[in-house]
């Protein structure tokens, strides 16, 4: 897992995701509505201009990360969850 992130973030410069939203969806998931900022290394592309909003659903049990499911797409992680933006 550690060299795919390595290698996909390679291909960026000042790559950034942050944190639009945090939502408890009960005891033990979380659900962060992020967002990416950068620019593409070759292209120069901004980041920020494809909207680049996903999401992270973080499973929690005894204070830890039992299992992280990341989306690159928010309304996928919506839809899955049955929930509405």
């Amino acid at each position: 897992m550690a060299e795919g992130w390595r290698n996909f973030l390679s291909a960026w410069e000042d790559v950034r995701f942050g944190a639009d939203e945090y939502r408890e969806l009960d005891g033990e998931r979380v659900l962060v509505l992020t967002h990416a900022t950068g620019r593409g290394r070759t292209s120069g592309l901004d980041v920020g201009k494809l909207r680049t909003r996903g999401a992270n659903l973080f499973h929690i049990r005894d204070g830890k990360v039992t299992r992280h499911v990341a989306y690159l797409q928010r309304d996928l992680a919506l839809a899955d969850l049955g929930l509405e933006e």
